[in-house]
Parts: structure tokens; sequence; C-alpha cells
């Protein structure tokens, strides 16, 4: 298996930075208390608690 080159790695890491700054802010605008743990979740996991994050809020936010 061949490691990416070094751009594809700050391209990758940069997303996911990006992802994770997004994620936390929407959260800590909206009141969660846990929006530093979101964050830090959708840095270290993104494809799967970017969409539980959303898809929480979208509900939430419906139910109200």
């Amino acid at each position: 298996m061949s490691q990416p080159s070094p751009a594809v790695f700050l391209f990758g890491l940069a997303l996911a930075v990006g992802l994770s700054l997004l994620v936390f802010s929407h959260a800590q605008r909206h009141g969660s208390r846990r929006a530093t743990a979101w964050g830090v979740g959708a840095f270290l996991f993104a494809g799967l608690v970017v969409p539980v994050y959303f898809i929480r809020f979208w509900l939430r936010r419906k139910a109200r």
C-alpha cells in the first residue's frame, strides 16, 4: 500500500479541520452543551459524526 502524497494528505487534513470547525461552530451557535465533543468527533470520524449530527439537529428542530 502506498502512502498519499503530501498534497493529498494536506488536502485531507484541511478538509477534516474545516468540517470539524463547521460542526463545532454550528453546535455552539445553536446551544449544544457538547459542541467541543461534536467538533472533535467530526475531525476523527467525519464520515459518521457529521451526518449523525445534522440528522439529529434537523429532527430536533422539527420537533419544536
